[in-house]
């Protein structure tokens, strides 16, 4: 059984002994249950990682000593996939956060759509925003990634389809019907951007304004997918076509 993982903001320790922060802390000592003696790892989000023994607990404190860089630095593969996924309810949006990051996810942009459900503005978003950020912890925390993926802030889609117009890389939009199938694509060059529609799909002038700045309209099979599962199923196709999964 692996050690348990804790994130820690970089730097990483350079001497042979270190605290875990608060919120790592508690969940080592109150959810986990370690105790003296125990291994554990910890990483800085930039995908370095350091193999820990825990040498004391007190009160709210959980104390590391014999810190040592750990062989094995996992992270996400050079092909750096964008997944620009239109804002559903909350749960759903969780999901598809942790699960992008699970499977490789260099940046994760949550798009306000037409018909999106949900509507996040002001310190709404700010407060989601934060939230997103522990999901990705957390995902990272137990599928060993050492480097944790970017969440950008809640942006309006008009507004983030004009600014990928001089984005280098592949760009691809999910749309059932008349696309093309994404193993038709030529392989991309370092970037992918994968944008996916809300639960009511794209309005039409959404879709003529993604392929007027360069998405070329993809499908993944026959079926209609949810979004959540659209953009799973997509991050692991262009894994297994051109990423870390072949």
């Amino acid at each position: 059984m692996s050690a348990p993982r804790f994130y820690c903001p970089p730097p990483l320790p350079q001497n042979n002994n270190c605290e875990l922060p608060p919120e790592a802390a508690h969940h080592a000592s109150r959810v986990l249950r370690l105790r003296v003696g125990d291994a554990v790892q910890i990483f800085d989000g930039l995908g370095n990682a350091l193999d820990a023994t825990i040498n004391n607990i007190s009160g709210k404190h959980v104390y590391l000593g014999n810190l040592q860089t750990c062989m094995v630095q996992q992270q996400a593969g050079e092909l750096q996939i964008v997944l620009a996924q239109s804002l559903c309810s909350s749960e759903k949006m969780d999901w598809v956060i942790q699960k992008a990051t699970e499977l490789g996810a260099t940046e994760i942009v949550p798009i306000q759509a037409h018909r999106s459900v949900a509507k996040l503005t002001g310190a709404r978003a700010e407060k989601r925003a934060e939230h997103w950020q522990n999901v990705v912890i957390s995902a990272c925390e137990q599928c060993g990634r050492n480097d944790l993926p970017r969440i950008m802030p809640p942006v309006a889609m008009a507004e983030w389809l004009q600014s990928t117009r001089a984005q280098s890389g592949s760009k691809f939009i999910l749309m059932p019907g008349g696309a093309c199938a994404l193993k038709a694509q030529a392989r991309p060059q370092q970037r992918v951007t994968l944008l996916i529609g809300p639960e009511g799909g794209f309005t039409s002038d959404e879709a003529n304004v993604a392929q007027q700045v360069g998405f070329a309209p993809i499908l993944l099979g026959p079926r209609v997918l949810r979004t959540e599962t659209a953009a799973i199923a997509g991050i692991t196709a262009i894994q297994t076509l051109w990423g870390d999964f072949n």
